[in-house]
């Protein structure tokens, strides 16, 4: 049978159909590593190429016996079940009695092994890697959390979709929290949830984890911080997660603390020169820059920001912005910082600023539609998303996005299933998210 390029995208696309038909099997062993290995093959699992594979092989067992394991590197065993490995693939007569290929059952039980022990560094290879048709992964905005209307304590998540203007909900938390911090690492698999409140009057310095990848997404516990914190800034950078100033309960934060997923540790950095609670927490070029704040002394909020570079343990002050602010959210875009609405210690601002590393200096941009502090931020295909937060009488379930390229916010016409301030929000793989 010779492929064209049409007919292999067909066959890619409608995988599940072709390999139930007779051509399938009369393919050749060069066509068929092509059709396995393709990142563009749309499979509803890996457990179906699998057996895909199985079935073209006892179809010729004899003359084709001998080539199974080539085959078998290129299905993505990591990514089936702990219990499909266990209970069928391991059951699999053609595939049990070759040596060869029970090094990829062992690579993928590793992989397992290593998943289920929390934020130890998984190997990753192209078995341990989804496929990505379309040549991307498509990206959703999740938000976690947060305080509702009449002050409910949410436990919920929900992810917004922006190819389909939609949101949907995701795996609901352990535990209600909001003012906790949320942080992406690991090429998007692993979430954490860093400490925050709860009910009734409790500053937590738990951390939950969300391995996206996994077949049951669902948060466990980790290792806690050091400090308990609410209302504090996080930010990664090369898969350390730093917890930055926030409050105890009873003190106002300059401290700072850094996890390695690697040893699973935290440890404490360098002081802030300043004392910040509800700081705004941008990471850019490999530095953090904590953004305004309170400090617990007088009404005001910060006007000052403090950049960290990890490999000198050394926080700098840099350039102040216009207007004081705590509660605000700050965004990376394009190489430029944002410092988004937030609270001067009387109102609830919709202005924005911009700074510039290269130059040194903060501007302002166009304000959003709408007042908004306590709000998340995310940014994704090119744009900065500001998402919830409370106008100062209202908890919001609105969305916003902002243009660098025309200066201009658009209101976005999903809105949240939940209002919610004080919540967490990042961008994800929706390939990753087992629930999309």
């Amino acid at each position: 049978m010779q492929l064209s390029t049409s007919s292999e995208l067909y066959i890619q696309q409608h995988f599940s159909d072709v390999v139930e038909g007779e051509e399938f099997l009369s393919m050749s062993y060069d066509q068929m590593v092509k059709l396995i290995s393709s990142e563009e093959l749309t499979a509803p699992s890996e457990e179906k190429i699998f057996e895909s594979v199985i079935r073209w092989v006892k179809h010729d067992l004899g003359s084709r016996k001998q080539i199974l394991p080539q085959l078998i590197e290129h299905v993505r065993l990591p990514l089936t079940s702990r219990d499909y490995i266990l209970e069928k693939v391991l059951d699999e007569p053609v595939f049990n009695s070759c040596l060869e290929c029970k090094d990829y059952v062992i690579e993928a039980l590793h992989f397992h092994l290593l998943k289920s022990d929390g934020l130890i560094t998984i190997p990753h290879n192209i078995r341990t890697k989804p496929r990505q048709p379309g040549g991307t992964h498509k990206q959703v905005i999740l938000v976690v959390g947060g305080l509702g209307h009449g002050n409910a304590i949410l436990d919920s998540t929900e992810f917004y979709d922006p190819k389909l203007n939609q949101w949907k909900s995701g795996p609901k938390m352990i535990t209600p929290l909001y003012y906790g911090g949320l942080a992406v690492l690991k090429d998007n698999n692993i979430m954490l949830y860093v400490g925050g409140h709860k009910y009734p009057s409790t500053t937590c310095k738990s951390v939950f984890v969300l391995d996206l990848s996994s077949e049951l997404t669902s948060w466990k516990p980790t290792v806690d911080m050091l400090v308990k914190r609410q209302h504090l800034g996080i930010g990664v950078i090369n898969n350390y997660v730093f917890a930055v100033g926030g409050y105890d309960g009873e003190c106002f934060l300059n401290s700072a603390e850094v996890f390695d997923c690697r040893n699973r540790k935290w440890r404490l950095i360098s002081n802030m020169s300043t004392k910040r609670s509800g700081v705004g927490l941008g990471v850019l070029n490999n530095l953090l820059y904590a953004v305004g704040g309170f400090d617990g002394i007088s009404q005001q909020r910060l006007k000052s920001v403090e950049c960290y570079n990890p490999s000198l343990d050394k926080w700098t002050t840099v350039a102040e912005m216009f207007i004081g602010r705590s509660a605000l959210v700050v965004g990376i875009l394009d190489g430029v910082l944002y410092a988004v609405g937030g609270h001067d210690g009387f109102h609830v601002h919709r202005t924005v600023e911009a700074y510039r590393p290269s130059t040194g200096v903060w501007t302002t941009v166009a304000d959003m539609h709408l007042c908004r502090r306590d709000a998340g931020v995310a940014v994704l295909d090119g744009l900065l998303y500001v998402v919830g937060g409370s106008d100062g009488r209202c908890v919001l379930d609105s969305i916003e996005c902002y243009n660098p390229n025309t200066n201009t916010w658009t209101m976005v016409t999903a809105s949240m299933n939940v209002p919610r301030n004080y919540l967490g929000v990042v961008v994800i793989d929706s390939l990753n998210f087992k629930t999309c």
